[in-house]
């Protein structure tokens, strides 16, 4: 890259308030875990030109819309709705899961329903890589290029997802 408006710069945030606690269980091969929860930690790293501010984004803004995100799974079960190994029921009032033979019924006040295929530690990022670009489009961050999100499910071990940002 060469010349000013080809340089590009990054923001990332993590912290005491970027995280979650929830409950899921993934699907490994035509296996179901058991039923158990983390206590999730999120980083967010964005891309992008400087603004006339000489800034890519105020970090309080980023943290506060990856913070909202966050908030919509915690304290939550994890139903990965696109899932193809488990056989989900919406009901008036809760979620029906069945696998085998085995049958949970979780309150829908208690569930975070996502459209994902499992609940990894990477669709889990890229859940919230989504939720987090959609809002920074609705704050009109039109300079950002690039959106990437970790998420640690347990010190050691975490997944991410990153994507292009813009039009």
């Amino acid at each position: 890259m060469s010349g000013a408006g080809a340089e590009r710069r990054a923001v990332a945030v993590e912290g005491v308030r970027l995280r979650f606690a929830a409950a899921h269980m993934a699907t490994l091969g035509d296996e179901l875990e058991p039923l158990h929860g983390h206590n999730y930690i999120v980083r967010c790293r964005v891309e992008g030109a400087l603004t006339s501010d000489h800034w890519v984004i105020d970090f309080s803004v980023l943290k506060r819309l990856v913070r909202e995100a966050c908030e919509r799974l915690d304290h939550r079960f994890l139903l990965q709705r696109d899932s193809k190994l488990l056989e989900i029921e919406e009901q008036p009032d809760a979620w029906l899961v069945r696998f085998g033979g085995r049958e949970y019924r979780f309150p829908a006040a208690d569930v975070a329903v996502l459209s994902i295929e499992n609940s990894t530690a990477e669709l889990l990022a890229q859940w919230l890589c989504e939720a987090v670009a959609a809002a920074l489009a609705a704050e009109g961050a039109d300079n950002l290029t690039r959106i990437a999100v970790e998420v640690e499910e347990m010190p050691g071990q975490s997944g991410s997802y990153e994507r292009e940002l813009g039009p």
